[in-house]
């Protein structure tokens, strides 16, 4: 076969054990058209970045979540990513299912398909002038109330002045793509993925600022725990747990410095039909002949 991918990595979902046979099916096939390759089905993201280095292209295989974990290891290395869903929506993946691979990625190999690039967000942890811990997001940061059911105070600064002190049990940090995530589930605006935004959305703020706020590429949140919050707060980059955050601790997000890249295959406006044929049922509309009516 002849091919513009000369090393391609596979990555099942490690907590997912149906996705395990495809990957190796996969595996067999690069290997029967003699294409460099590797493949992990348990994995962690530390082991796997080594091994991105010098590919041209990650296959995962799951849902949304085994899209987060790979575009996280491979953003780095500007490595593109071409997703098989085997999980609920899918919304970043680009086979609809496990069955249908083989005809598309043949596609992909050729050299069939465009990149699209999605806008990362990097989350900083810091206590005191300590830096505690610092993740990227390709959907959202988080930073919510812990088990027991009270609100927390969350003070929040855009480049660097006071904006509001959120009274709430979360908030949420999105990007385009986390639009239609946890953020879009708590009443936030859809943007479409190619929007190099900022997206700020508390989950039931009482007494409190409520509306989403759309901010530019280049600015800077900083979120403060307040000095009287007595509830447990926790922080989580793109659902992976980063630790407490206690009272005076500041969390600053910003744009990050890499990209997520996705091998696409459908027209670049696809994500609007995409996205609603999710939301809603779809009813096609009715032909010309009809709309004339008579």
């Amino acid at each position: 076969m002849e091919t513009v991918y000369h090393r391609v990595g596979v990555l099942a979902h490690p907590l997912r054990p149906q996705t395990f046979p495809v990957a190796v099916q996969i595996a067999d096939y690069l290997k029967a058209n003699h294409i460099d390759h590797w493949k992990y089905t348990r994995w962690e993201e530390t082991e796997v970045a080594e091994q991105v280095q010098g590919c041209d292209l990650v296959i995962a295989i799951g849902g949304d979540g085994a899209m987060l974990r790979a575009a996280r290891v491979c953003a780095p290395k500007g490595v593109p990513v071409l997703g098989i869903n085997m999980g609920q929506l899918g919304f970043l993946t680009e086979i609809p299912g496990p069955d249908s691979w083989a005809s598309t990625l043949t596609r992909v190999l050729g050299g069939e398909g465009w990149i699209e690039e999605r806008m990362m967000v990097q989350a900083t942890h810091m206590r005191e002038d300590k830096t505690l811990s610092t993740g990227d997001a390709l959907n959202d940061i988080v930073i919510s109330r812990g088990i027991l059911p009270r609100t927390i105070r969350l003070e929040t600064y855009i480049d660097g002045d006071w904006a509001t002190t959120y009274n709430a049990d979360a908030l949420i940090i999105a990007t385009a793509t986390g639009s239609t995530a946890y953020a879009l589930a708590c009443g936030g605006p859809i943007l479409p993925p190619e929007l190099r935004n900022i997206l700020i959305v508390p989950v039931a703020p009482h007494l409190s600022m409520e509306r989403p706020i759309v901010l530019s590429e280049g600015a800077t949140v900083e979120i403060v725990a307040a000095d009287d919050n007595s509830s447990e707060i926790v922080l989580s980059v793109d659902g992976i747990d980063m630790g407490a955050v206690e009272p005076g601790d500041k969390v600053r997000v910003q744009a990050g410095q890499h990209v997520s890249r996705f091998v696409r295959l459908r027209e670049r406006h696809y994500f609007y039909r995409s996205l609603l044929d999710r939301l809603e049922p779809r009813v096609q509309p009715r032909s010309r002949d009809e709309n004339k009516g008579g």
